[in-house]
């Protein structure tokens, strides 16, 4: 079984679609997204710097539309389902592009919900200077209790050893100044305190949105960040959008479920690499690949074409 998952935000990097831009048709539908959301997404995927694709309301709609074009290169229509039964998933705000690739929500839904979910918490994060830190390694228990000395949310539980902190600069910095044993503090290229309290008014935004919006059933298992549980009612799955903004992501409880599902390989969509990395230690047997570029399109139709038949290839030593 194979499943297909699309980045959060902190994934991007400056440039990291220009050699996408060679293929025919490619810059086309990076223009369509970008109509959709208003947000230039060929300039912000190609030539802008680090400093304004960090901008929540830039990165959000550009890590979306960046897993849709890519999506589009292996398939008719990012909403097709894989007749072979593949399964969906996203982290964070790449929720919304799982949601589009497993027919919930059309493209455009899903573009005009993430501009308008980025300038949202764009918005909230501006009220106080908030950010996010990786937490990699440690005892959980350990972890968890420095997380709650300072004040902090788990808002991201990411499995494989990591945690995401969210909160204040302040309470960041008081993290950083003292790590729990054995672990590593990063700081995260992200603007916010996401999927925490300090994001209440983007998600009051996002309820008014939602309320008008039509939602189909998904054709294909799609797996939530809430709880790790498949969920097809396109309403549930809308109503769940929504709410992840102010509550922790659990990736942790997501690959858990692959897992029980007998997943065999996982491609992540452009910009590739995190989740690959998780699964890389979380998930360990399973064929991974990071589809980066072009160059990947091959690899990925093959994976495709193997594990999402329910057939597990000969070598299935992790790679990607």
């Amino acid at each position: 079984m194979l499943v297909i998952v699309c980045p959060g935000q902190g994934s991007q990097k400056p440039g990291f679609l220009a050699p996408w831009l060679e293929l025919p048709g490619f810059r086309d539908q990076l223009q369509w997204l970008s109509a959709a959301a208003d947000v230039d997404l060929v300039t912000h995927g190609t030539t802008s710097d680090e400093a304004t694709i960090k901008d929540t309301a830039v990165a959000q709609p550009l890590i979306v539309g960046a897993s849709l074009a890519t999506l589009c290169t292996l398939s008719q229509t990012p909403g097709q389902a894989w007749e072979s039964g593949a399964v969906f998933a996203g982290h964070s705000v790449g929720e919304i592009a799982a949601a589009a690739a497993a027919g919930v929500l059309s493209v455009e839904q899903a573009m005009i919900f993430v501009r308008e979910r980025g300038l949202g918490m764009a918005a909230a994060s501006a009220v106080t200077p908030t950010g996010m830190s990786a937490v990699m390694g440690g005892d959980p228990d350990d972890v968890s209790a420095a997380l709650e000395r300072q004040g902090l949310t788990p808002a991201n539980m990411n499995g494989a050893g990591q945690v995401v902190a969210a909160g204040t600069m302040e309470q960041l910095a008081a993290l950083s100044a003292e790590p729990p044993a054995k672990t590593r503090v990063i700081p995260l290229a992200v603007a916010g305190a996401f999927h925490t309290h300090h994001m209440e008014s983007a998600i009051e935004t996002l309820s008014g949105y939602a309320g008008v919006m039509t939602a189909h059933d998904a054709a294909v298992p799609l797996v939530s960040n809430r709880d790790g549980e498949v969920v097809t009612e396109g309403h549930e799955v809308l109503s769940r959008l929504v709410a992840q903004v102010g509550r922790p992501v659990r990736w942790d409880l997501c690959m858990a479920t692959f897992t029980r599902m007998g997943v065999t390989g996982m491609i992540e969509l452009a910009p590739a690499g995190t989740l690959v990395g998780l699964a890389k230690r979380g998930m360990r047997g399973v064929e991974t690949l990071a589809l980066r570029s072009p160059e990947d399109l091959d690899k990925a139709r093959a994976m495709i074409a193997s594990h999402a038949a329910g057939q597990a290839p000969a070598d299935t030593a992790v790679s990607g």
